[in-house]
């Protein structure tokens, strides 16, 4: 066999690396929900940006419904925050268990609209979760958008608290357990790769979500009947990183990083927040059968929703949720 001089050896590798032919730093990330959803929308945007920001140092896998961790929804930002995983899209609510605080975002009725959010979520008040997520081994690297969460079920038309009253109802995470009881529903905590099979077989009777994010693209429509667009509470998304990761990275590919998920989950947000304004005409072309709560009927719910509200408040802390509130009340209600 002819043997290769070292500098024809160079030159082949050199070969090699400007024609891509050296792999790139592979990133796992996963999420909770399906990939026809825009939570898996954004993450491949990410992915993509990532690459080209870095000339392709990085392919970022996407991993959707929990795979990796066995379907747990919960169990992924502890996952991220030990090293296990390195990247996450997961909403605020699903991270109580670990950072009880999270649910400031989706506290009953904190919102009255889409200004009013982004003034937390991309203002001051969401960096002080950043820095409690980012003591859990979690580095935040943008927010992007789960969701106004609206009610659907195949009983009745929720319009009153009262129409709550028995109702078994999906919930995805601690706080919401407390909202249902509050309106005298029976709460269910499920993961949402068993809540489709469940509403299937009347195993719960109905569940809540966004409509662009969630009940569009799984075709939640499919097997609920009634929806209430009563906007009851907010769950923000976020692309995080472990900070095992994040500070193995020189500064220059932390900033490509950073801006990767920022443009991502601007255009994750767009698209749903698109969704979600052409949603409701879309469902009832699809047969369901939507109400729109007045502004007296949605002060009911707001009422009813209290207690529950008081109750996380207390443990989210009255910094954190003064910071929210002052933001608020600094943007105008449309």
């Amino acid at each position: 066999m002819k043997m290769i001089s070292k500098a024809g050896f160079a030159a082949i590798f050199a070969t090699a690396v400007f024609s891509g032919a050296v792999s790139a730093d592979t990133l796992r990330l996963s999420h909770n929900t399906g990939d026809t959803t825009t939570w898996h929308k954004g993450a491949e945007k990410f992915g993509e940006l990532l690459s080209e920001k870095t000339d392709g140092a990085y392919d970022v896998r996407v991993f959707p419904n929990a795979q990796l961790s066995g379907g747990d929804q919960m169990k992924q930002a502890e996952m991220v925050g030990r090293g296990a995983l390195d990247l996450v899209v997961t909403s605020a609510i699903n991270v109580t268990p670990l950072v009880p605080e999270m649910a400031v975002f989706s506290l009953p009725y904190l919102y009255a609209n889409y200004d009013q959010v982004d003034a937390t979520t991309q203002g001051e008040p969401a960096k002080l979760l950043e820095d409690i997520l980012r003591d859990k081994g979690i580095e935040v690297l943008a927010w992007g958008e789960n969701g106004f969460r609206e009610v659907t079920n195949n009983v009745r038309p929720i319009k009153t608290p009262e129409d709550m009253k028995g109702l078994n109802m999906r919930v995805a995470g601690p706080m919401y357990i407390d909202v249902m009881n509050a309106l005298g529903a029976n709460p269910q905590q499920m993961q949402w790769g068993e809540t489709m099979t469940a509403l299937q077989q009347g195993v719960v009777d109905g569940q809540e979500n966004p409509i662009g994010a969630v009940i569009i693209p799984q075709q939640v429509f499919e097997v609920q009947k009634h929806l209430t667009a009563w906007h009851y509470s907010y769950d923000p998304i976020f692309l995080g990183v472990s900070t095992e990761v994040w500070g193995d990275l020189d500064e220059a590919t932390q900033e490509q990083m950073r801006a990767a998920a920022t443009e991502a989950m601007e255009y994750q947000r767009e698209i749903t927040r698109e969704g979600t304004a052409e949603g409701v005409a879309f469902l009832r072309d699809k047969g369901m059968e939507v109400y729109e709560p007045s502004e007296e009927e949605l002060a009911a719910f707001r009422q009813a929703t209290k207690p529950a509200f008081d109750t996380w408040a207390a443990k989210v802390g009255t910094d954190i949720v003064g910071s929210f509130q002052d933001a608020i009340a600094a943007t105008p209600a449309n």
